[in-house]
Protein backbone atom coordinates (compact mmCIF):
# COMPACT_ATOMS: atom_id res chain seq x y z
CA UNK A 1 0.00 0.00 0.00
CA UNK A 2 1.62 3.89 -0.64
CA UNK A 3 0.55 4.92 2.94
CA UNK A 4 1.49 8.88 1.51
CA UNK A 5 -1.03 8.19 -1.38
CA UNK A 6 -3.71 6.93 1.25
CA UNK A 7 -2.96 10.24 3.83
CA UNK A 8 -3.59 12.43 0.76
CA UNK A 9 -6.51 10.31 -0.56
CA UNK A 10 -8.07 10.80 3.35
CA UNK A 11 -7.42 14.38 3.49
CA UNK A 12 -8.84 15.25 0.00
CA UNK A 13 -11.68 12.91 0.32
CA UNK A 14 -12.27 14.92 4.21
CA UNK A 15 -12.29 18.28 2.34
CA UNK A 16 -14.69 17.30 -0.26
CA UNK A 17 -16.99 16.24 2.06
CA UNK A 18 -17.04 19.19 3.91
CA UNK A 19 -17.94 21.42 1.63
CA UNK A 20 -20.51 18.50 0.01
CA UNK A 21 -22.55 18.48 3.67
CA UNK A 22 -21.92 22.09 3.68
CA UNK A 23 -24.08 22.50 0.35
CA UNK A 24 -26.75 19.61 1.01
CA UNK A 25 -27.10 19.22 4.40
CA UNK A 26 -26.31 22.37 5.81
CA UNK A 27 -28.31 24.48 3.34
CA UNK A 28 -30.57 22.37 0.99
CA UNK A 29 -31.47 19.83 3.95
CA UNK A 30 -30.88 23.03 6.33
CA UNK A 31 -35.36 22.51 6.65
CA UNK A 32 -35.58 19.08 7.15
CA UNK A 33 -33.19 19.18 10.15
CA UNK A 34 -35.02 21.81 11.66
CA UNK A 35 -38.23 19.42 11.97
CA UNK A 36 -36.53 17.60 14.65
CA UNK A 37 -34.92 20.10 17.37
CA UNK A 38 -35.02 17.39 19.83
CA UNK A 39 -32.51 15.44 17.76
CA UNK A 40 -30.49 18.14 16.22
CA UNK A 41 -28.64 20.85 17.53
CA UNK A 42 -29.76 24.19 16.96
CA UNK A 43 -27.62 25.79 14.04
CA UNK A 44 -26.03 28.41 16.16
CA UNK A 45 -24.51 25.27 18.71
CA UNK A 46 -23.28 23.42 15.82
CA UNK A 47 -20.57 25.62 15.40
CA UNK A 48 -19.05 24.98 18.52
CA UNK A 49 -18.93 21.04 17.76
CA UNK A 50 -17.64 21.28 14.37
CA UNK A 51 -13.87 20.34 15.41
CA UNK A 52 -15.74 16.69 16.13
CA UNK A 53 -17.40 16.89 12.58
CA UNK A 54 -13.96 17.44 10.68
CA UNK A 55 -12.18 15.02 12.83
CA UNK A 56 -14.86 12.40 12.79
CA UNK A 57 -15.02 12.43 8.98
CA UNK A 58 -10.82 11.92 8.43
CA UNK A 59 -11.21 9.22 10.69
CA UNK A 60 -13.79 7.35 8.24
CA UNK A 61 -11.95 8.75 5.77
CA UNK A 62 -8.69 7.19 6.97
CA UNK A 63 -10.62 3.86 6.87
CA UNK A 64 -12.52 4.52 3.63
CA UNK A 65 -9.21 5.13 1.82
CA UNK A 66 -7.60 1.65 3.45
CA UNK A 67 -10.76 -0.19 2.51
CA UNK A 68 -10.48 1.15 -1.12
CA UNK A 69 -6.27 0.41 -1.14
CA UNK A 70 -6.60 -3.46 -0.02
CA UNK A 71 -9.37 -3.74 -2.93
CA UNK A 72 -8.11 -1.39 -5.52
CA UNK A 73 -8.29 -3.79 -8.95
CA UNK A 74 -6.26 -1.47 -10.97
CA UNK A 75 -9.21 0.21 -13.13
CA UNK A 76 -9.40 3.56 -13.52
CA UNK A 77 -9.55 5.81 -10.16
CA UNK A 78 -13.40 7.35 -11.35
CA UNK A 79 -14.64 4.19 -11.88
CA UNK A 80 -13.06 2.28 -8.99
CA UNK A 81 -13.88 5.19 -6.54
CA UNK A 82 -17.39 5.81 -7.77
CA UNK A 83 -17.75 1.67 -7.50
CA UNK A 84 -16.21 2.06 -3.94
CA UNK A 85 -18.65 4.37 -3.07
CA UNK A 86 -21.95 3.11 -3.47
CA UNK A 87 -20.82 0.46 -2.03
CA UNK A 88 -19.77 2.21 1.11
CA UNK A 89 -23.01 4.13 0.89
CA UNK A 90 -25.19 0.91 0.99
CA UNK A 91 -23.04 0.23 4.20
CA UNK A 92 -23.64 3.49 5.70
CA UNK A 93 -27.47 3.69 4.94
CA UNK A 94 -28.04 0.22 6.17
CA UNK A 95 -26.18 0.54 8.77
CA UNK A 96 -26.84 4.39 9.69
CA UNK A 97 -29.85 5.98 8.16
CA UNK A 98 -31.88 3.07 8.37
CA UNK A 99 -31.06 2.13 11.90
CA UNK A 100 -31.95 5.77 13.30
CA UNK A 101 -35.25 5.62 11.37
CA UNK A 102 -36.08 2.26 12.91
CA UNK A 103 -34.68 3.31 16.30
CA UNK A 104 -35.27 7.62 16.55
CA UNK A 105 -38.02 9.41 15.97
CA UNK A 106 -37.50 10.81 12.36
CA UNK A 107 -39.77 11.09 9.49
CA UNK A 108 -39.95 8.73 6.32
CA UNK A 109 -39.09 11.72 4.43
CA UNK A 110 -36.16 12.64 5.85
CA UNK A 111 -34.65 9.13 6.09
CA UNK A 112 -34.68 9.23 2.26
CA UNK A 113 -33.48 12.50 2.01
CA UNK A 114 -30.55 11.66 4.30
CA UNK A 115 -29.98 7.97 2.49
CA UNK A 116 -29.96 10.32 -0.91
CA UNK A 117 -27.50 12.43 0.68
CA UNK A 118 -25.33 9.49 1.79
CA UNK A 119 -25.29 7.98 -1.61
CA UNK A 120 -24.18 11.34 -3.02
CA UNK A 121 -21.47 12.09 -0.58
CA UNK A 122 -20.03 8.57 -0.78
CA UNK A 123 -20.07 8.47 -4.41
CA UNK A 124 -18.02 11.70 -4.15
CA UNK A 125 -16.07 10.76 -1.13
CA UNK A 126 -14.78 7.31 -3.49
CA UNK A 127 -14.38 9.15 -6.81
CA UNK A 128 -12.06 11.78 -4.86
CA UNK A 129 -10.25 8.67 -3.30
CA UNK A 130 -9.94 6.55 -6.33
CA UNK A 131 -8.48 10.02 -8.45
CA UNK A 132 -5.60 10.41 -5.31
CA UNK A 133 -4.54 6.85 -4.37
CA UNK A 134 -2.20 5.19 -6.45
CA UNK A 135 -0.84 2.19 -5.21
CA UNK A 136 2.79 1.36 -4.82
CA UNK A 137 4.84 -1.17 -7.01
CA UNK A 138 2.91 -4.30 -6.82
CA UNK A 139 5.28 -7.52 -6.68
CA UNK A 140 3.43 -11.04 -6.58
CA UNK A 141 -0.09 -9.72 -6.41
CA UNK A 142 -2.56 -11.80 -8.36
CA UNK A 143 -5.51 -10.45 -9.55
CA UNK A 144 -8.74 -12.15 -7.60
CA UNK A 145 -11.94 -13.08 -9.46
Amino acid sequence: MNYTRIVAAAVAATVADLAYGFVVYGTLLKSSFSLYPGVYRPADLQVAYMPYLALGILLAMIAASIIYAKGYEGGSGVQEGARFGVLIAVLAIGYATLINYATITLGRRHTALMALGALGEWILAGVVIGLIYKPGPVVGRTKRL
